[in-house]
């Protein structure tokens, strides 16, 4: 979940979010502000309550894992009692956005899909061109792929979750041939009686080149499993330096050049991980950075 990000003149996850590359829109893939923020240019102006709750989201990234779990509880506690004003939106938002970058509890995930909900009822936003906006969908996502609990009677909350689900079905009955950087071609349908890993990446997405280690370890002892790394419209020789550097040996790399098979997963955050069972059918997926365990979790749901 990394498409909500702002850029320096929107908020927290400011330059270094973008130079991490992690926002991407749905139809151009492409770095982009949040929708319902685009028209916005001017500076945000933080109150003082707000300032601190901001500052400390901007260095999240920067905690080990066990602090920055309690944290982004606390936040989320804080933003709730915030008075309402459109920077209570924006720190919910940023806070959900940045949660699921590692895998730091239920109760975590919990405390941040309370307050985007509470900030949304507070705060409804309109729909632009028939499609519900950016944080209803990370708030369904949430409630959807981490099993945490809404309280959100608001229509595009709804659109939302069918979203979610339409495009879960369009999932399953998605194939794609991809083409290697030595120019084998993989067919996702040709790797039937095998466990299918695919995972969509970039090298300028920060979390992505973080959890590769982890995919590299797994890869390694699990023989009858294939993981493929889906790289996003860039050359191939770059994206093979980058594995080749980390002696990332027993990772596929292919290219999809044109975007098609990202539009036709339906991804919109990176990384993007997809278990698929040997029937071909997806299993579980990961919409966030994965630990070792994690990847073998999912490996196993796909078994």
């Amino acid at each position: 979940m990394k498409i909500f990000q702002h850029d320096s003149h929107l908020g927290v996850a400011g330059t270094a979010v973008l130079a991490a590359g992690l926002c991407i829109s749905a139809a151009g893939l492409l770095l982009s502000r949040p929708p319902y923020l685009r028209a916005q240019t001017q500076q945000i102006i933080w109150n003082k309550q707000e300032k601190p709750i901001a500052d400390q989201i901007r260095s999240l990234r920067g905690l080990p894992d066990d602090v920055r779990a309690r944290t982004t509880k606390n936040l989320a506690i804080e933003i709730r009692q915030l008075p309402v004003t459109p920077n209570k939106l924006r720190l919910a938002a940023d806070l959900a956005n940045l949660s699921t970058e590692g895998d730091f509890g239920r109760d975590t995930l919990q405390e941040v899909a309370t307050t985007l909900a509470a900030a949304l009822r507070e705060q409804p936003i309109q729909a632009k061109q028939g499609q519900p906006p950016r944080p209803y969908v990370e708030l369904a996502e949430l409630v959807r792929y981490e099993h945490v609990q809404a309280s959100l009677d608001d229509p595009q909350f709804a659109a939302a979750i069918s979203k979610i689900e339409a495009d879960n079905e369009r999932r399953q009955q998605a194939d794609f041939t991809l083409t290697e950087l030595g120019g084998k071609k993989w067919t996702l349908k040709e790797q039937r009686g095998k466990v299918v890993v695919v995972n969509f990446w970039a090298t300028w997405c920060l979390p992505c080149r973080q959890e590769m280690p982890a995919l590299q370890r797994v890869a390694a002892s699990e023989p009858n499993v294939v993981v493929l790394e889906v790289d996003l419209m860039e050359a191939g020789d770059k994206a093979r330096s980058f594995l080749d550097s980390l002696g990332l040996d027993r990772l596929q790399p292919v290219l999809d050049t044109d975007g098609a098979t990202t539009r036709r997963y339906g991804v919109l955050t990176l990384p993007s991980t997809f278990f698929i069972d040997k029937d071909g059918v997806i299993r579980h997926l990961e919409l966030r950075q994965m630990t070792e365990a994690m990847i073998r979790t999912g490996i196993q749901k796909a078994r």
